[in-house]
Formats: C-alpha cells, sequence, structure tokens
C-alpha cells in the first residue's frame, strides 16, 4: 500500500451541544461541552490511518497545551508527526463549535495553519513522498501554499486529492492537477454555480464543469443522500447508511480519511465510495472528530451487516 501524506490544518475543537442555533445578540444555555483534537487536516489524517494506512502529517501548531496535545493525539493514532511544525509567535489553531439535533455551526481561527509555507511543503515531499503516494489536502491552510503544494506533487506522480472546503475560487492549473476534488453540494455550488441537488441535469453539468477543467474525478458528496461521481461517462450514485446520528462534526473527513486510503490501496473509485460511505456514517454514530473515525475491521463489519461485498486485504 502507498504512503497517505496530509497536508494541512491542525485545530483544537470547542464543542458545545444547545437546543438550537441562538439568534443574533442571544445567549442561551448549552450542555455537553468538550475540548477534542480537530482540524480537517488532522481528523482526515487519523481516519486514513485508523483504515489502516501509513500516514504522514505536514501541518503547523502553535507553542501552547493545545498543540502539544493536538500532536500527541495524532501520535496516539497512529499519525507520523515528524514533519509537523511548531509556531514560535501563532497560537494553535482553533474551532468553535455549536450542535443542534443534526445541525452545527463552526467557528475557526486558523491561527498557527497559515504558518506552513511552500519551500516547507516542497522539501518535506522530495524527501519522503514516493511516486504513487496520495497527497491529500484542504483550504484551512494558506492558499496559496495549499495550490502550490497540489501542483508540486502531481508534478511528483503522486496521487492528488483535495477537499476543497472551506470553499474558494479555485485557479484553473489547480484543476487540471487533481487527480481527485471532493466537495459537498454547498461546497459544489460555491465553485461552480450550479445546485447538483435540483435535478438528475444539474449533477451532470456540476460534475462536467470540474471535468472540463481537467479534474481527474469530481466526488460530490450529498448527506443523507449518498455521493455522485462519473464513471464511464455517466453518473454513478452511492448511497448512504442509515445509522442513529449523535454527531455529525467528523463525518466528512472520515468519508476522505477511507477514501483516500482506499486510493493508497489501488481500489477501483466506486468501491473506495461504497468504504467512504460507511466510514462517515460510523462517524455520525459518536460525539466528537478525531475520536469518532472509525477503524478498518468496524469497517468492515458494518459493511458486511450491510450486504456490501467487498473484497479486503488484511
Amino acid at each position: 500500500m502507498s504512503k497517505v501524506i496530509v497536508f494541512g490544518s491542525l485545530n483544537a475543537d470547542l464543542s458545545i451541544e444547545c437546543d438550537r442555533i441562538p439568534r443574533a445578540s442571544e445567549t442561551i444555555q448549552g450542555r455537553k461541552f468538550f475540548i477534542t483534537p480537530g482540524g480537517k487536516g488532522g481528523n482526515q489524517a487519523v481516519a486514513a490511518a485508523r483504515m489502516g494506512a501509513e500516514t504522514l502529517m505536514l501541518g503547523c501548531v502553535g507553542p501552547d497545551a493545545f498543540g502539544r496535545d493536538l500532536v500527541s493525539s495524532l501520535v496516539r493514532f497512529g499519525v507520523s508527526c515528524e514533519d509537523v511544525s511548531v509556531s514560535r509567535h501563532y497560537p494553535t489553531g482553533t474551532a468553535i463549535i455549536m450542535r443542534s439535533d443534526n445541525d452545527k455551526r463552526i467557528i475557526i481561527n486558523q491561527g498557527a495553519n497559515l504558518r506552513m509555507n511552500f519551500d516547507t511543503v516542497r522539501t518535506t515531499l522530495r524527501g519522503l513522498a514516493s511516486k504513487g503516494d496520495v497527497f491529500l489536502t484542504q483550504l484551512e491552510c494558506d492558499f496559496e501554499t495549499t495550490i502550490e503544494s497540489v501542483i508540486f506533487a502531481h508534478g511528483m506522480g503522486l496521487v492528488t486529492v483535495m477537499n476543497a472546503s472551506p470553499a474558494a475560487e479555485l485557479p484553473d492549473e489547480l484543476y487540471a492537477s487533481l487527480d481527485i476534488l471532493c466537495i459537498n453540494e454547498a461546497e459544489c455550488e460555491e465553485l461552480c454555480g450550479i445546485n447538483p441537488t435540483e435535478d438528475p441535469a444539474s449533477m451532470r453539468r456540476a460534475l462536467d464543469f470540474f471535468a472540463e477543467r481537467g479534474v481527474g474525478h469530481t466526488i460530490i458528496t450529498l448527506g443523507s443522500k449518498g455521493s455522485a461521481t462519473l464513471v464511464d461517462d455517466q453518473v454513478h450514485t452511492v448511497p448512504s447508511f442509515d445509522v442513529t446520528v449523535e454527531d455529525t462534526t467528523g463525518a466528512g473527513d472520515a468519508y476522505l480519511g477511507a477514501l483516500v486510503t482506499e486510493f493508497a490501496a489501488e481500489r477501483p473509485l466506486e468501491e473506495a465510495m461504497i468504504v467512504a460511505s460507511a466510514a462517515g456514517a460510523l462517524a455520525t454514530t459518536k460525539p466528537g472528530a478525531q475520536k469518532a473515525m472509525p477503524g478498518y475491521h468496524e469497517v468492515i463489519d458494518f459493511l458486511s451487516e450491510n450486504g456490501e461485498e467487498i473484497t479486503w486485504n488484511d
């Protein structure tokens, strides 16, 4: 299996549950407050490691307790953190999460996540990456550094995967360097102006938009409606799995982590999406982000219980 290299954000998640999202200038009572390690980069790295991939983290934390705890947590989950930097002057990134039923609102302070520069990423990739390794990024770190890093990784022969979240206008040269673009329906509409859930023709137009710009494969996740992509020039949909939802915070990151692990194992796209859907569903059955990421055998058992025939390599 190839390595999974994640360049992304590392945040401390401060999460609280409430009956409803407060209105402007309103204070309401909350409950079930907890602090957990998070950030899309960290979450996706843990998800990949839990699924059995050799996972390496590139990122930056601050010189504070949050940063030390984040790195320690990643290491406990099996993620290599030798290339995580520590900023002397910027605090560790934080995320404030309000949870209400199956809804959530998140505010992020990027902090040290913005301090990772392209020269560092390039030097690191030259030292540890091999052709065929998977390079996974998001958009919570410095934008220009992220774009340059993806283009460079693609030139090295790595399998480039981007979770374009939070959505931002992307340059055409990036699209042409992406093997996989994974976005949800809201991010899709932000990037191309098309709501993919409006009707089947809209889904096709959205997927074509990215294909025409050079993306290898675009996967649009649709929450409880599953996910969709193009296979043999036809829209291919993978349904979601029915579970009792506790917290949706890390679901998308669990999906990405499982997806790139499947790519590292050179499994077909359609199969990778099924496995990723199962991992995403299982992540919603527990509170928090990284601690909710399902393990390899948990996903195997869940798929078997749901009648999915997947060929696994132990």
